[in-house]
């Protein structure tokens, strides 16, 4: 269960926001320090899965083939074998518009090398190379459990931003994805807690609101 205070910091947030004629996402923003961010090591990249679900729709495409394929059709927003694989390769603009319409791929390990050689140069810098599919993996189970997840990346910069919900959902809700997200933060990063100057959350078109 989340602090008190983040949750009571998601409530004024829900509560100052205007109305809008669109359902709004709840943000996070978070200011790092004392990191050398030019130091690949020191970056944040990584996935979290959040209690509380997103609150919006996640795309996820999934490279694979066979009984994985078919099971995947299910829950996938797409499905692609080698031989979409090799035209995506033959075709950057096409490429690059998946890459940006789609939150995350999952591949069958055995397809990662082709990825990497067909769609390496426009999925490496969005920090979008698939998640890989073991054989042992469910797909289904790993598609579902990326619904959930979002991205955490700083890259070069101070402050990065991630989604922890949306204005529909309940402020304690919201409060506990962002619970989880500060937990994992403070436990890599090299000095923890010490390493986050300040946290906002605000909606899409809200005011920020301190957290901590």
């Amino acid at each position: 269960m989340a602090d008190q205070e983040i949750e009571n910091a998601v409530s004024r947030a829900l509560e100052e926001a205007p109305d809008r004629n669109f359902r709004e996402t709840v943000d996070l923003a978070i200011n790092l320090r004392d990191l050398d961010l030019n130091d690949p090591s020191n970056r944040v990249d990584e996935g979290v899965v959040l209690p509380e679900g997103t609150g919006q729709e996640t795309t996820i495409v999934v490279f694979a083939e066979g009984e994985t394929a078919i099971r995947a059709e299910d829950v996938a927003d797409d499905v692609l074998d080698g031989d979409d694989l090799e035209d995506l390769g033959d075709d950057d603009g096409q490429a690059k518009d998946l890459a940006e319409d789609t939150d995350f791929f999952i591949a069958e390990a055995s397809m990662m090398q082709d990825i990497g050689r067909y769609l390496g140069t426009v999925l490496g810098p969005r920090g979008k190379m698939p998640e890989p599919l073991q054989p042992d993996d469910d797909v289904v189970e790993t598609v579902n459990r990326m619904k959930n997840t979002v991205q955490l990346r700083s890259g070069e910069r101070r402050t990065f931003h991630t989604r922890v919900g949306a204005e529909d959902m309940s402020a304690e809700e919201i409060a506990d994805n962002i619970d989880v997200i500060l937990r994992r933060l403070h436990a890599n990063l090299e000095k923890g807690p010490l390493n986050v100057d300040s946290v906002f959350v605000k909606t899409t078109m809200g005011p920020s609101v301190e957290v901590a």
